[in-house]
Formats: C-alpha cells, structure tokens, sequence
C-alpha cells in the first residue's frame, strides 16, 4: 500500500513529538508534563493508526468489490487490527 504525505506527515510530528519528550526528560521536567506529552503522543500515534487502518480498508474494499468479491474478511481484519491496536 502507498501511504500518502498527510499520513507522513503525521508519523514526523509524532517523531516531533517523541524528541520532545526525550529532550524533557534529560532537561529533567515535571513528571506532570512528561506524562502530558507522552499521552498526546500516544494519542496521536492511536489516531494515526485509525487513519492508515480506515484508508487501507477503503483500498481493499474497493478492489474487492471490483472483483465481485465479498468484503467481509477485510472489514474483519481491519477491526482485528483496530482492536489490537488498543
């Protein structure tokens, strides 16, 4: 699958993100913010997720249905990997 620069982008801002946490950490920043910073990157990376996930789904649905195929195995990985994820 291609993914796409708005989806790269993302992964560079959680990189961002990561660096930033680790540069808190040697900076030795409140324990508050640390876990601040490490949950909105988490959240990101979970949004993230859910993008590439929705955005290969829609691709093998398409193909699928193309082919005169059925879908459902597809969707139920893609809920697999949602639910694996967590």
């Amino acid at each position: 699958m291609k993914y796409n620069d708005p989806v790269k982008n993302r992964i560079k801002r959680i990189e961002g993100q990561i660096k930033g946490i680790l540069r808190m950490m040697e900076e030795e920043k409140d324990c508050k913010d640390l876990v601040g910073q490490m949950s909105a990157a988490r959240n990101a990376l979970d949004r993230a997720i859910g993008v590439v996930v929705s955005e290969n789904l829609e691709v093998c649905i398409r193909n699928q249905i193309e082919n005169g195929e059925s879908t459902e195995q597809f969707i139920q990985e893609a809920v697999n990997l949602l639910v694996k994820s967590r």
